[in-house]
């Protein structure tokens, strides 16, 4: 199958979802001029209509009806906290979601119901405060695991809170520079931003962006502070009065206006939304993959003047369900900087008002844009925008940047970023970045790829952080196996519920098993390919970029995925099924070899299954099975 057809397919013919919430028909724009110019000064108004009631609108998913009626996420969750049982009821599992957390099991006790919540942070860009970085450490002893998990969208996760402690447990990052609310739930997740520290204009300029995208869409009704703080108002830094006029603008139709939640009403997003902002040939933030992609765009004199916008992007899908698809975004259009937060909140509201409602698996924005079309759904978003979306402008080629190792920041300090193996931090390891953070007041902040940059680092601390992330076992990136570097895994099993099989206690064997796989072969020590592993098809770890992703589809038994590219900008494809966890070399060692044999100069892995076919790949590795 073509990377085309995981966007489409069967996925075209599904009936278009109802408007919920406050309905609105938009009037026609003015005549605007011809071509690709400058936004229009069209007047577009939106006014109520009434709502047609027919049998597909009446249809909506459980969760749907949970949101409605649960006073903008506090009933029944307010009830259940405060019951005996050790776990809450489905509706309160729901609604927790939106304020950061997900109850679970531990799967390997068998015979019992082990209840606990994993926390997960909300951190704009991955920024950790030094304060908030203590206070996780510190919750991870005291009321986790004794470790915390750096996630693919540079966030906190905190597993193995008991229900008697989530109130301490959340006040506490509430009360230390930190947030949860948003972090899950049927809204705008953790927006991401290049993690560097770089003293540069366009960087910085991203990183309030998202800064800014992320305050815009956060939740206005006050349920999280009545629930976990008692409605007490914790100080914070000041909102920039351009999201508060973005939040509040109703010109366009886009507001409830008598809501406490203007932007979401009582319904919220139908699904999960996730965006990322980076600059232009940045891709350490894998952007295609979002539902709004932002690229910061500048002059010949490096100010930033606008924005490109790629929207439609996702990874999730189910097995077996061919309706459903990962996907690549579609770029949108071009925006001048001042617009952003209008453009973003369009977006947003379109799929608010359109997006599936009555099956989640086909609630993501991808699925909209797949259903519609890019030039229908830019129409729809410029009613609520108020203007034409210009052109694109032209971007560089995109780059993977992890930042590892030891780099200038631009201000005369130091970063250093500390490659965590999939982003579990524990044992001495955890013990030393504590020491090392607390001893230097250094903030930090958490990549996309599951590592931890260490800021604002004095050149005479270089040499002794150095040699006690060494002594720790947090190596430099030069003394890391490449496969390690650029791997990723979700956590799976044993507390995620949807996981079909391990990966992040399964993937270092695996490296090991490529590495011993690559000597083989002959591909020397310093090569290396993109592996990422989930434990189910949803694609927390986003295996569907990876030049070889392992996606569980049973027990000990991955789907394999093969094709995409080091610069995550080319969608993989599925390979093979059913691959049991033995039998990996069975399938990588003549697929290895005979790119070691027939590659191009400097061609990756993923851009030579591409060049030479899956039918060509299919036979050589048939060949060896003989």
């Amino acid at each position: 199958m073509s990377a085309a057809g995981f966007r489409g397919g069967a996925a075209a013919q599904l009936p278009r979802s109802r408007m919920l919430g406050r309905p609105l028909r938009v009037a026609p724009p003015a005549a605007t001029s011809a071509g690709g110019g400058g936004p229009s000064s069209a007047s577009i108004r939106a006014v109520s209509a009434p709502l047609k009631k027919d049998a597909s609108e009446v249809k909506r998913s459980k969760v749907e009806i949970i949101k409605e009626k649960s006073n903008f996420l506090r009933y029944p969750l307010n009830e259940e906290l405060v019951s005996e049982a050790p776990n809450i009821n489905d509706s309160a599992v729901q609604l927790i979601k939106f304020h950061g957390s997900y109850q679970q099991t531990d799967r390997d006790v068998r015979g019992q119901k082990n209840y606990s919540f994993m926390l997960r942070t909300k951190n704009p860009c991955g920024k950790v405060p030094n304060q908030l970085y203590l206070a996780m450490d510190t919750l991870a002893d005291e009321f986790g695991i004794g470790t915390l998990r750096l996630t693919t969208r540079q966030t906190f996760q905190l597993h193995g809170v008991l229900k008697k402690n989530l109130k301490t447990v959340i006040s506490t990052v509430i009360k230390n520079m930190g947030s949860s609310l948003g972090a899950c739930g049927d809204l705008n997740r953790n927006v991401l931003a290049p993690a560097a520290p770089y003293v540069r204009k366009d960087i910085l300029f991203a990183q309030e962006t998202a800064e800014n995208i992320a305050a815009l869409l956060t939740p206005q009704s006050g349920a999280y502070y009545d629930l976990w703080v008692d409605g007490e108002k914790i100080m914070s830094a000041e909102e920039p009065p351009e999201v508060t006029k973005a939040r509040n603008d109703n010109t366009y139709g886009t507001n409830f206006p008598d809501s406490p939640e203007p932007i979401y009403g009582t319904q919220y997003l139908p699904r999960k939304f996730k965006i990322a902002v980076t600059v232009a040939g940045d891709n350490s933030v894998d952007i295609l993959t979002n539902d709004i992609g932002v690229v910061v765009v500048s002059d010949s004199q490096g100010e930033p003047v606008g924005f490109n916008i790629y929207v439609g992007g996702g990874m999730g899908r189910t097995h077996r369900v061919e309706t459903t698809f990962p996907r690549l975004a579609d770029p949108l259009g071009y925006v001048p900087k001042e617009d952003i937060l209008c453009a973003i909140k369009a977006i947003v509201v379109t799929q608010r008002e359109n997006g599936r409602r009555d099956d989640r698996r086909y609630s993501r924005m991808k699925y909209l844009i797949d259903r519609w079309g890019i030039d229908k759904f830019r129409a729809e978003v410029e009613k609520y925008y108020g203007k034409k979306f210009e052109d694109f402008r032209p971007l560089p080629e995109w780059q993977f940047n992890s930042y590892l190792g030891w780099q200038e920041q631009g201000d005369g300090k130091l970063f250093y970023g500390v490659h965590v193996d999939n982003g579990r931090v524990g044992g001495q390891a955890k013990k030393t970045l504590r020491e090392i953070i607390e001893k230097y007041n250094l903030d930090a902040s958490i990549t996309p790829n599951q590592n931890l940059v260490l800021c604002g680092i004095d050149q005479a601390w270089k040499d002794p952080i150095t040699a006690a992330l060494a002594q720790s076992g947090l190596l430099e990136p030069k003394d890391v196996d490449p496969l390690n570097l650029t791997a990723m895994a979700c956590p799976a099993l044993p507390l995620c519920p949807l996981a079909q099989t391990e990966a992040e206690r399964g993937i270092l064997p695996i490296l090991k098993r490529i590495r011993a796989v690559f000597d083989k072969v002959g591909i020397k020590d310093h090569e290396s390919v993109v592996v990422r592993i989930t434990g189910c098809p949803n694609g927390c770890a986003r295996p569907y970029m990876a030049e070889v992703g392992f996606v569980g589809d049973g027990p000990n038994s991955y789907q394999i995925w093969l094709g995409g590219t080091p610069n995550q900008s080319t969608l993989a494809e599925s390979f093979m099924n059913k691959v049991k966890l033995q039998d990996i070399e069975k399938v990588l060692e003549p697929l290895f070899s005979y790119w070691n044999s027939a590659r191009q100069e400097g061609e990756s892995f993923g851009s030579f299954t591409h060049r030479m076919g899956f039918d060509k790949l299919k036979v050589v590795v048939n060949a060896a099975a003989v």
